[in-house]
């Protein structure tokens, strides 16, 4: 009884959760040179989201200091001259100051 009890808890905690399921509009990010790159890499770890909250605090140094984490503590492969082009695009268009 115990097992159905929580199978049946399980399956209701489930299907109320399946409505509150993320329909948020995608992000679109500001167009310029290296946008493409900013897109292809860094979604296949993270939301786009990320960009644009973090804007306001980031100038150029710590853009560069989160491509490098993303890139050596986090294993992203994103080619070297892939980073440059992320890290021009990042500063221009979500550069703080």
């Amino acid at each position: 009884m115990r097992n159905i009890l929580l199978l049946c808890l399980t399956l209701g905690v489930a299907l109320a959760a399946g409505p509150v399921r993320a329909d948020e509009a995608k992000i679109k990010l500001k167009p310029g040179p290296g946008r493409e790159k900013v897109e292809a890499n860094c979604v296949a770890c993270h939301s786009l989201d990320y960009i644009e909250m973090n804007s306001v605090f980031l100038e150029r140094k710590v853009w560069e200091a989160e491509i490098t984490k993303m890139v050596k503590a986090f294993g992203a492969p994103v080619k070297d001259e892939d980073q440059k082009e992320i890290l021009e695009y990042l500063v221009k268009y979500y550069g703080k100051g």
